[in-house]
């Protein structure tokens, strides 16, 4: 399909079965380059954090006993948003084509004549058996799978599915969306002539930190269900593969699978804790207490960037965010890096300074500790007299090292290159996540994390896991304790992977 320049264009994009890291490339594409986010109650809400800025974003979420928006009403927004010359992408859990009503917004794009791709998805009926340990083929035990509805449609006079020919198959079969038929289905499948002692397994939330599973027969799996208060959403696999369960389980025997753990760090900043903790099978609620935003350095400033070996002898940042900021004025103002000359570099631990060296340049001064006061220790042993500094930090960066530097003679200027403000949004819903169901374990990886979450004033449900807090160094702890926390555990180095290890260990006591 063709259209001029001005013609908007869908994409029926599938967002995988949970899992953040089984979004397919071209998605995250799609949704970055979306004007208008229409997604579904089974998209990972983090998707949404891909979307540049002004996109409009629309939950049309479905599930069994509320709709947000009909199926009319979604197929309507579609074609008006891409009829006013918008990229809309259409984000449905899975895959799109199954059993997801794919084929009937495309087939309503293609009766209005709106140009449309469609983008497959994994689908959570092959990804959740897989993280529950359940090939869905396997030699000599099953050489065909099927994939059933639970929940056909409604309005329809008589099921479409031949139950007789289901109960006979040898193969594996998998239900989708049929958690609260579960009985019915179980039961036609054994009035057919199914083994009452086939094994059937469910898994909730497959393929993501929430996953849990649950094994019985045809025979039992219903009781079982009702007596743990097993929901939607799931998938039912039914089949002698569910034996092979018990040696592939990979996924739930990961250290930290049934433990939540929130992330405190801005948005930016959060992805490289989130993945160590989600590669452990952590459930990871990101809820960001601060965000970052750049701040535009003076004239003076700016002309001083262009030589700043004519200005400074030294350069330090006291976090990741100062450099990203700092070297982000180089880009902005197109020039060249070669004009830092021989100016020296000092960062106040090896996050800090992994992001300097990104750039191809040598830190010359780090602390043991890393902390301000002993960043500032580390400069003793260098007569400071008449040494010119640039401080590139934040707008609310402690005032030791400076204070230091200059009461040991040194020149110094403190370049404010970003600002940290109150994360107000809950895009991914990780709030209302936590004040429903708690968390085990809480990560704080600066003092400023502490303030900004006690603002947020975020209490969970009683009867909820209530969290430990993780601190990443004694700044932090400190922080945590004139806060009123009681259990406070440390750890062992200011490092993302010690803050880990820590959990980890946590978890084993």
């Amino acid at each position: 399909m063709s259209a001029g320049p001005a013609a908007g264009r869908v994409y029926l994009v599938g967002a995988g079965p949970g899992s953040l890291g089984l979004v397919t490339l071209r998605a995250q594409a799609l949704v970055r380059l979306a004007d208008v986010l229409v997604y579904d109650y089974l998209c990972n809400p983090a998707m949404l954090g891909w979307a540049k800025d002004g996109t409009e974003i629309i939950y049309a979420g479905k599930t069994a006993s509320a709709h947000t928006l009909t199926q009319d009403e979604i197929n309507a927004l579609l074609v008006d948003r891409a009829g006013k010359g918008k990229v809309v992408v259409r984000l449905k859990g899975g895959d799109p084509y199954v059993f997801g009503r794919g084929g009937e917004e495309a087939l309503v794009l293609a009766q209005a004549k709106i140009p449309f791709e469609v983008v497959p998805g994994v689908t959570s009926a092959i990804a959740a058996p897989s993280y529950a340990g359940i090939p869905v083929t396997h030699r000599g035990i099953a050489s065909t799978v099927t994939f059933i509805t639970g929940h056909e449609d409604p309005t329809k006079a008589e099921s479409s599915l031949d139950w007789s020919h289901l109960a006979q198959l040898r193969g594996t079969k998998v239900f989708l969306m049929g958690v609260e038929r579960l009985r019915e289905i179980t039961q036609r499948l054994r009035d057919e002539g199914a083994d009452a002692s086939t094994p059937v397994a469910l898994v909730r939330w497959g393929t993501t930190g929430r996953q849990e599973s649950l094994e019985g027969t045809l025979a039992t799996i219903a009781d079982l269900v009702e007596k743990r208060g097993f929901a939607a959403p799931a998938i039912t696999v039914v089949g002698e593969v569910v034996r092979l369960r018990q040696e592939l389980n990979w996924f739930e025997a990961l250290p930290l699978h049934g433990k939540r753990v929130v992330v405190t760090r801005t948005q930016k900043q959060a992805g490289r804790l989130t993945a160590k903790l989600m590669d452990l099978g952590a459930d990871v609620l990101e809820i960001p207490t601060i965000r970052i935003g750049p701040v535009e350095l003076v004239a003076q400033e700016k002309e001083k960037l262009a030589a700043m070996s004519g200005h400074f002898d030294w350069i330090v940042f006291t976090s990741p965010n100062g450099v990203d900021e700092f070297f982000g004025w180089f880009d902005r103002l197109h020039l060249d890096i070669r004009q830092l000359g021989p100016v020296k570099f000092a960062a106040v631990g090896p996050a800090t300074a992994q992001q300097i060296e990104r750039r191809h340049l040598k830190v010359d001064l780090q602390p043991e500790v890393y902390t301000t006061e002993k960043l500032a220790e580390a400069f003793s042993g260098i007569s400071l007299r008449a040494l010119r500094f640039c401080l590139a930090h934040g707008n609310k960066a402690d005032p030791f090292l400076a204070d230091y530097l200059r009461k040991n003679g040194a020149f110094v200027e403190e370049w404010t290159v970003y600002e940290t403000s109150p994360e107000t949004q809950d895009l991914n819903g990780a709030r209302a996540r936590y004040l429903r169901e708690g968390a085990h374990f809480i990560t704080f990886t600066s003092a400023s994390t502490v303030e900004n979450w006690q603002a947020l004033k975020l209490q969970p449900a009683e009867g909820t896991p209530q969290p430990r807090a993780v601190s990443i160094g004694p700044v932090t702890t400190a922080e945590l304790l004139k806060w009123g926390y009681q259990d406070v555990t440390e750890a062992s180095a200011a490092t993302i992977n010690s803050l880990v290890e820590t959990i980890c260990h946590l978890v084993i006591e």
